[in-house]
């Protein structure tokens, strides 16, 4: 295992974990971590798939030990895009790699395999409970052609209330700071730090709406697998599985028992699912 750190594009550094090593002969899987977790989030994946896959993570800006830009446009889908490419020009720069993300980190690396960063780098994608803003948007205007397809909408659009709270100003670190969000958020709190929760809140602020109100959604020809933990309380099935259809060329869904978190608290039930679809498109 070895830290390097990357610089972006806009003179940040990001701290990067390679748990192979850079003349590593297997299939290189770039974890993104989503909010409010840093990249201690993929440790117990690393832990089951270490020795059978080169695991690389990374502390998304304002996480862990990556540094914070100054400003709210430095938190753009399309800076993070550049975060992600510089990354995996660093540890895999002539081969490319396969992406598992989770959370935002899914929302983000969706705009990275839609053309944000060159396909010919990315050998597949893996998205855990983290849609896309805009094929988002786009799913919520399409009109559910039954009760259920009504019915599923409007159970995402309460699961996703919390994003509208996010845009108030100062209440939601005021809720983080209090505790409060920490019980009603769940996951492995213990390793997030107060950065992790205050910064990330600008990853909603500086994208959520703007892009879902005028979603865009574009053609994915990268292969995609996504895992849809049934208990998710903020990502529903019906999202996970429906939303991206229309743009993916090569789509591959699977449903698992578990939470949103099921990364940390379940990665025996993730580690078979990334492995089999990795190894497949090696």
């Amino acid at each position: 295992m070895s830290t390097l750190y990357v610089t972006t594009t806009d003179g940040l550094r990001l701290a990067v974990t390679d748990f192979g090593s850079r003349g590593d002969t297997r299939p290189t899987v770039v974890c993104v971590h989503g909010y409010p977790d840093n990249s201690s989030v993929w440790l117990p994946l690393v832990r089951i798939l270490g020795s059978e896959l080169r695991i690389v993570t990374y502390d998304v800006r304002g996480h862990g030990s990556s540094q914070a830009p100054a400003a709210r446009e430095g938190y753009l889908i399309e800076q993070l895009n550049a975060d992600l490419q510089a990354v995996i020009d660093a540890v895999s720069p002539a081969a490319p790699v396969h992406l598992l993300a989770h959370d935002w980190g899914s929302t983000q690396t969706w705009d990275a395999v839609a053309g944000n960063v060159p396909s010919e780098r990315i050998a597949s994608f893996t998205s855990i409970s983290g849609p896309s803003l805009d094929q988002t948007g786009a799913w919520l205007r399409t009109p559910g052609r039954t009760a259920r397809g009504v019915l599923e909408r409007l159970k995402q659009g309460a699961g996703s209330a919390y994003i509208g709270f996010f845009q108030a100003p100062l209440l939601p670190e005021l809720a983080w700071r209090s505790g409060v969000l920490d019980r009603v958020v769940g996951g492995s709190a213990h390793d997030r730090t107060r950065s992790d929760r205050i910064n990330g809140l600008e990853l909603y602020r500086a994208n959520a709406i703007a892009r879902m109100a005028r979603p865009q959604p574009r053609p994915v020809t990268v292969p995609v697998q996504v895992i849809a933990p049934i208990g998710d309380a903020y990502v529903s099935r019906a999202l996970a599985a429906e939303a991206p259809r229309p743009y993916v060329t090569d789509l591959t869904v699977h449903e698992i028992e578990g939470s949103h978190w099921v990364v940390a608290d379940h990665p025996e039930r993730v580690a078979p699912l990334v492995r089999d679809f990795v190894r497949a498109r090696s």
